[in-house]
Order: structure tokens, then C-alpha cells, then sequence
């Protein structure tokens, strides 16, 4: 199946739509669960499937540095190698060279760096991060982009956001050489890969539009806003979403990159995003913090010692159909191995739920009642601090 989007229904700014992929369609807005070493921790792609995730996200660093991108293309691609069936979009690994490796060096050629593994020396340009997602097989694959450290002044935004642009090309040119057949020193095991350009500029307006005209230029599947979710208040984010989207392509997906909060996901999809990924659900429910209806929970608080009720009433996903947070609690506090389950199997539906939801009140035309009535029920009782 070849890649394609359509918007089917939109609401405002809202859109849904359905995302084609070689390895089946994705209905947006979607979120998608990230499983960086090809696995989510705590749960089984047979939990995932029963959730009703549509999209898995993977991690190019992780995943080149161990097993190996070409010991994956052996295999028969990332799919087949993690038993995954559905589609899979693989970041670029800068994010990670940025933040996890040891003594990065940012150069014009791409990113050097140490290995946090073992301190061995790697050099991510722009064509390797082609060559190992090519290897991966994923659905979507992401151009590397520079993730600089933020704030900062507007001259060093201005500079990381052209270096992006330039490696975009790169990127760009190295894909479509994969493509034809022209790099025979590349095992590409998804012949019907995209690649999504990233938009990026900081929070100043004119850097993002700048970059988000030159990128859409470049000619990609599908856009990427990247570089929020790094410290700036809610409000900014959605002022800088706003600010870029009305120079993406209306018939191309739109994905923010590492956002967010259930309400952040709202505000971006009331904006005109179409896909999201996220640590926040995963993270904080093996941390003992559970998102509901009503707000978010910390279940270790001795509050729910003896609290016989579901973590959320409105949940209807194997946890709160089966245990109590007296219980939820007990497990956290003695280190039990399922309480990470539970957790994660709760959290993760009640993202999957509300985008489902989300997506249904996009169907209907009714997206901002839906939208103040979720408001208003996520404060309509006090959250754990």
C-alpha cells in the first residue's frame, strides 16, 4: 500500500483523517505509544493491540547503537523483528545524540558523539540517519534535525534552524537515492517508506515560518514541528503551533513532536495537528501517577490505602474494570512488577481513548463542546500534587 493522508472530517481547525501505510491505516488524530528499544516497557504488543494503538514509535539512536540496524535488516526489518504487525515511525535519533550521548559535537557534516553504552565514537549526518531507518523499515522515517539546548539567543535559533534545513535536503536526497535503488550499500526493508520533514525555530514566529515555507520546499510525505515541549509554559506552545501550521500542507499530516499532557494534545488537534508521541503516559504510570477523567492521581498517596474504587469511574480498560486503587497502591508500594503494568495498561487507554474520542466529536461536529466539556471535568476535582 502506498503512503497517502486524506482529511475526511474537519471542525474548525480540527481535522480527522486516515493515514495509509504499507503496513495498514492509521486513523488521525492518533497518538502513538513510543517503544524506543522496540518494545513499550511494561506492556506486550498483544496488550498494545487490544488498546487499539494504530502506530508504535521507535528510536533510531537506540536501536543503531543495539542490536544494530544492519543485524535488524538481516532479520527482515524492524516488524518482523519485534513481531509488530502495524505501522512504526522511527525518529531521527538527534533528540538523543543531544541529550543522551557524551561529548556531542555539532558540526556541519552531522552530530559527533560517544556512545553512552560503551563510549565508542558514531557520526550522525544527515544520509546515515536515512541509511539506518531505510535498514529499520519503519512506515514514517524522520530527517535529522539539530535539538538545541533552549532558551537561546535568536541568533543560535536562527543558525540551528538553517543547519536543520540544510541537512532536511540532505536527508531528502539520500531517501530518494534508497528509493530508487541507487544506494546498494543500504538493505531497505520497507520499500514503502515516507519521510517527514521537521519545522523548526524556537518560539520566535518569523524563524518558524521561515522554516516551515524552506522545509515545505524541500517536498516531503508529511511535517514535523519540532523542538517544544522543553520547558516553555503551555501557552507559548500553542502560540508557536498556531504560528506554524497555517504553512504546512493542508493534505499532509502534521505531527508534534513530544507533546504532551492529555490538554496539550486538545489545544494542538484544536490547531490543526494530526499526530502525537509521548513519554508522559508510560513514565508516569511507573512513577505511581495515573491520568482519569478527573485529573491526574498519584497512587502511591496514602489517600487511597483503603479506596475501593477504580482508578478512574469512567475508565473502562482492564485496570479499573478489575482492581481498586487500594490495590494499585499496595502493588506500587511493594515494588511488584505489575503494578508498572496496571498503570501503564491505564494510562496508555486513557490517551488512546480521549484521541478516539477526540476523533468522534470531529466526526459529529462537535468537537468544541467536547472540548470544554473535557476542560471542565479534568477540574472538576482537585489533583494529586
Amino acid at each position: 500500500m502506498p503512503f497517502a493522508f486524506q482529511v475526511v472530517h474537519t471542525d474548525g481547525l480540527a481535522r480527522a483523517g486516515v493515514l495509509a501505510t504499507a503496513h495498514g491505516e492509521v486513523e488521525t488524530p492518533a497518538f502513538m505509544p513510543v517503544g524506543t528499544q522496540g518494545a513499550v516497557k511494561g506492556v506486550t504488543h498483544r496488550d498494545l493491540e487490544g488498546l487499539g494503538a494504530a502506530i508504535l514509535l521507535s528510536n533510531t539512536y537506540h536501536l543503531y547503537l543495539r542490536p544494530g540496524d544492519d543485524l535488524i535488516a538481516r532479520r527482515g526489518g524492524l516488524h518482523r523483528f519485534i513481531g509488530w504487525r502495524r505501522p512504526i515511525l522511527t525518529d531521527s535519533g538527534g533528540y538523543q545524540v543531544f541529550s543522551l550521548a557524551e561529548r556531542c559535537t555539532i558540526k556541519e557534516e552531522g552530530a559527533h558523539f560517544r556512545s553512552h553504552l560503551d563510549g565508542s565514537a558514531h557520526v550522525l549526518t544527515p544520509e546515515k540517519a536515512a541509511d539506518i531507518q531505510a535498514q529499520l523499515g519503519s512506515d514514517i522515517s524522520m530527517v535529522l534535525d539539530e535539538c538545541l539546548a533552549l532558551p537561546a539567543e535568536t541568533s543560535a535559533v536562527r543558525g540551528s534552524m538553517l543547519r536543520t534545513l540544510r541537512w532536511a535536503q540532505r536527508a531528502r536526497d539520500r531517501f530518494q537515492a534508497i528509493r530508487a535503488g541507487e544506494a546498494t550499500d543500504v538493505i531497505a526493508t520497507n520499500n514503502g517508506q515516507a519521510q517527514f520533514g521537521i519545522v523548526q525555530g524556537g518560539i520566535h514566529p518569523e524563524l518558524r515560518e521561515e522554516s516551515a515555507r524552506q522545509t515545505v520546499g524541500v517536498g516531503f510525505e508529511g511535517y514535523a514541528i519540532g523542538g517544544l515541549s522543553v520547558g516553555e509554559p503551555p501557552e507559548v506552545m500553542y502560540d508557536v503551533v498556531s504560528q506554524t501550521v497555517p504553512f504546512l500542507p493542508e493534505g499532509s499530516p502534521r505531527y508534534l513532536m513530544g507533546v504532551g499532557t492529555p490538554e496539550d494534545l486538545l489545544e494542538a488537534v484544536a490547531r490543526g495537528v494530526d499526530m502525537f508521541d509521548c513519554v508522559l503516559p508510560t513514565r508516569n504510570a511507573r512513577n505511581g501517577q495515573l491520568f482519569t477523567s478527573r485529573g491526574r492521581i498519584n497512587i502511591k498517596n496514602s489517600r487511597y490505602a483503603e479506596d475501593d474504587n477504580p482508578a478512574d469511574p469512567d475508565c473502562s480498560c482492564y485496570t479499573c474494570r478489575n482492581f481498586s486503587r487500594a490495590y494499585l497502591r499496595h502493588l506500587f508500594a511493594v515494588n511488584e512488577l505489575n503494578a508498572a503494568t496496571l498503570n501503564t495498561l491505564h494510562n496508555l487507554n486513557f490517551y488512546l481513548d480521549t484521541l478516539r474520542r477526540i476523533r468522534e466529536s470531529l466526526v459529529f461536529g462537535r468537537f468544541e463542546s467536547f472540548k470544554v466539556a473535557f476542560r471542565e471535568k479534568l477540574s472538576s476535582e482537585p489533583q494529586d500534587s
